[in-house]
């Protein structure tokens, strides 16, 4: 397993990583059993060599560092090459080097003849192959090459070999090969290079993981990829989901058992880092991997899991997700009241009523997916589970702007808490600002705990646009209280007033 998180998939568009961001994530892969970790292009930039500096310093229990660079560039002699002599000043125990492998980059993009560059190829490899390092040779744009010049393309794999080249890596640059393809290709090669083989796959044809795992079929023992797929253009083949597809499918022992079940927390920890939202529909580690939301489904995954799952999600770290809708039944009301800790009866009164209430929510726009707290305040209200910490009596939010000046919000509350009325007013940069700020000077006093909670996200989704104006529109609040986050929503014809639903119930659930 080979990670370049940090070389390729630090060239996603709007990630940049710092120095203690990669030494962080590095700490990360290693404790999940990755072998290699791809530092970065030392011959770059000033960052990359930064972070080979510092990361000396880290014991790694299993991971070897790794850094990168082109081979060797024409007319330069290799020991004079300033890209080799940074690389090898980097420290690391082994290296990766990528050179041409498609005639038409050595003739149109580097301008040099195709002899010139299994020269470079050569060179390079035996050259870092002399310094002690483990030298892993990465064929740029092989696929593309092989089906362009087939005889060019293993010449160049030939070169690396006979030059010592410890792994030949297989790229599909362009990422616009497919499964079958990579299959027939790699018969071929094995034919001619004895040395062991690898696969480092791009996303542009969304194929990257299925390349990597018929790869791996036709004999490839070493798979590059990046957390989370990131990577340039599509991204790289995303390590989330070749890790368990080798250890849990194909039966490979590439990690442990163990450290199968942090993939999924560091997926997520490795897009904090990245400062990226995370996709809830990844496959293995995203948050609706094992979703459930239809009333059929739901009813078999409560009696067989293995109904609407292929794999125990429990297994990467991942948990199995029942959201309630309009498409639900009772078998996924019962299963989240069973979550919140209440009991709930199937032929019940309640039951039924709570279902009827639902569907009528649901009909007038709501959705709980993504404000599953207000779902479960809904349903222990309704039980009598627990009482409304406060009580709104009236509210008003005034805007004013004048000229070109920036626009005011004023905000007045006033709430009912245990029979006694507070009021106060404040200011906000907006109305929903204003209102919060209001509500917390009255709450915060009675329920200090109220100062732990942060907005971290809002969200208006207009939704019947036909109405202009005049449409419904749907609030999702987001909260966070450093221990936990929760999503919230509010359905109105008018915004104010939707974003207050959602704000009431983010509070009211952080005091439940």
């Amino acid at each position: 397993m080979f990670d370049t998180t940090l070389r390729d998939g630090a060239q996603t568009e709007g990630i940049s990583f710092t120095v203690d961001d990669k030494l962080k994530i590095a700490r990360l892969l290693d404790e999940i059993g990755i072998d290699y970790i791809e530092g970065g292009w030392p011959g770059s930039n000033p960052k990359d060599i930064e972070f080979f500096n510092k990361a000396k310093e880290i014991c790694f229990s299993r991971a070897k560092l790794v850094a990168f660079s082109s081979t060797r560039r024409a007319k330069v002699k290799v020991q004079d090459d300033k890209n080799i002599q940074t690389l090898l000043e980097a420290g690391t125990p082994a290296v990766s080097i990528f050179g041409k492998t498609w005639d038409y980059h050595v003739t149109d993009a580097l301008g040099i003849p195709l002899e010139e560059n299994l020269t470079m190829i050569s060179e390079t490899v035996a050259f870092a192959k002399g310094k002690g390092k483990e030298v892993i040779f990465d064929a740029e744009h092989f696929f593309d090459g092989y089906k362009s010049n087939p005889e060019y393309a293993l010449k160049c794999l030939k070169a690396a070999e006979e030059a010592g080249a410890d792994v030949i890596c297989l790229c599909d640059t362009n990422g616009g090969s497919l499964a079958f393809e990579v299959q027939d290709i790699i018969k071929e090669v094995r034919k001619f290079v004895k040395a062991p083989l690898g696969i480092h796959a791009h996303n542009d044809s969304e194929t990257a993981v299925s390349v990597s795992g018929m790869a791996v079929q036709c004999g490839c023992t070493h798979v590059q990829g990046t957390i989370n797929g990131y990577g340039e253009r599509c991204g790289n083949a995303n390590l989330c989901s070749i890790i368990p597809i080798l250890k849990i499918k194909m039966k490979i022992d590439c990690v442990t058992g163990e450290q199968l079940k942090r993939l999924t927390e560091v997926s997520r920890h490795v897009a904090e880092i990245a400062n990226l939202p995370v996709s809830a529909h990844q496959p293995f580690v995203g948050r609706s991997a094992f979703s459930h939301k239809g009333g059929i489904h739901v009813s078999a995954v409560l009696k067989h899991p293995r109904t609407y799952e292929h794999i125990d999600p429990t297994l990467v770290g991942n948990e199995r997700q029942v959201t309630v809708s309009e498409l639900s039944g009772i078998s996924n009301l019962l299963y989240k009241a069973e979550e919140y800790g209440v009991e709930l009866k199937k032929d019940s009164p309640q039951t039924k009523e709570l279902i009827k209430v639902l569907k009528q929510m649901e009909h007038e726009g709501y959705q709980f997916e993504e404000g599953e707290a207000s779902f479960e305040l809904l349903v222990k209200r309704a039980l009598g589970v627990i009482k409304p910490p406060f009580e709104l009596e009236e509210f008003k939010v005034d805007s004013r702007k004048r000229g070109n000046n920036a626009l005011g919000v004023d905000a007045w509350i006033k709430v009912k808490v245990k029979g006694k009325e507070y009021e106060s007013k404040a200011e906000g940069d907006g109305p929903i600002n204003a209102l919060d700020n209001a509500l917390r000077k009255v709450l915060e006093g009675i329920y200090p705990q109220i100062k732990e909670v942060k907005l971290t996200d809002y969200k208006v989704r207009v939704l019947d646009s036909q109405a202009g104006t005049a449409a419904r529109v749907r609030v999702i609040v987001e909260s966070s209280d450093e221990k936990k986050d929760w999503g919230t929503v509010g359905v109105s014809t008018n915004v104010i007033d939707a974003s207050w639903l959602a704000l009431k119930d983010s509070i009211e659930y952080k005091l439940m």
